[in-house]
């Protein structure tokens, strides 16, 4: 078993990688190995010692006019790979451990207000079977803050309609339960009952685990839930671009505005630490103004 193949074991059965997350990484480490041995720096990636090649290395990717997060991912890749080098004590120092890397500032992802939201939901005829399946994934995506490959993977085991909540298999192995509002415990029932079948009849597998269903009755896959959405922003009539991160941005931060404790916002999305979810604290104007006025003792009438 070669490195390559060793560090891709580790990093999927150890760290519970995803597959593309695990080929990003290879494909950066394999990257840095052809630059070393074009340039002749250095025998092999075991060869690797000399903390100026890092350094060197990173200015070839900023010549290269690489953006700032790609050339933070290839150094963050390589940092990963020499330490495990250094764990199974195949070398004694990682030259990436202090290289400086260019800071990515941190964007708020586009937020969605209330009534765009409403009229998204109002655009999709629910009397169609593609229809009904569509304001169901679009629901789930608002209410419950989902990540895109958290609603394709989701299988029928997973649905705890008595309990009104279901079983949410996150990044890192990491599971957790999220609440059904009443009329997403219905829409459920309904298109379980109706809609999944009918789906299911078009496609090769009628015993397919998987939740949600396409038009050829194969499981949705995040690609195709892109597909979907776009479609429901062109049928609304709407013109700005919409993805399935924008609508779990609008599930924290309207429970953020609503009152909501941070802590539970952070479990409701599946962040192992809070400095995930502080990002989505902002609030809007409005609420800010409405909080500072009823909480400011210069604020309060006489």
């Amino acid at each position: 078993m070669d490195i390559f193949e060793q560090f891709s074991n580790y990093l999927l059965y150890e760290k519970n990688y995803s597959e593309h997350t695990v080929s990003n990484y290879l494909r950066d480490i394999k990257d840095f190995e052809a630059f070393i041995k074009r340039e002749e720096l250095a025998a092999d990636l075991l060869d690797v010692t000399r903390e100026r090649l890092g350094r060197h290395y990173l200015s070839y990717l900023d010549e290269k006019n690489y953006a700032r997060k790609t050339i933070a991912r290839h150094i963050s890749s390589l940092r990963t790979f020499y330490d495990y080098l250094i764990k199974e004590k195949e070398i004694d120092i990682n030259i990436f451990t202090n290289l400086d890397i260019p800071k990515i500032p941190k964007k708020l992802p586009k937020l969605i207000q209330d009534d765009e939201i409403e009229l998204l939901f109002k655009s999709i005829d629910r009397y169609k079977p593609l229809g009904f399946r569509n304001y169901l994934l679009l629901d789930l995506l608002f209410s419950c803050g989902l990540r895109a490959s958290e609603l394709t993977d989701m299988s029928i085991k997973d649905i705890q309609l008595e309990r009104e909540q279901i079983l949410v298999h996150g990044k890192g192995s990491k599971d957790r339960y999220i609440p059904l509002h009443q009329r997403l415990v219905e829409d459920i029932k309904h298109y379980l009952t109706y809609i999944r079948p009918l789906l299911l009849s078009k496609g090769p597998d009628t015993f397919e685990p998987h939740v949600f269903i396409n038009y050829k009755g194969t499981p949705l896959t995040v690609r195709g839930l892109q597909i979907i959405l776009k479609k429901i922003i062109t049928d609304s009539g709407e013109t700005y671009k919409i993805h399935p991160h924008m609508l779990r941005h609008a599930f924290a931060t309207t429970l953020l505005n609503h009152g909501a404790d941070l802590r539970v916002v952070q479990e409701l999305l599946g962040h192992t630490h809070l400095k995930s979810t502080q990002i989505y604290t902002h609030v809007s104007s409005e609420t800010l103004k409405e909080k500072y006025k009823t909480a400011h003792p210069r604020m309060i009438k006489k």
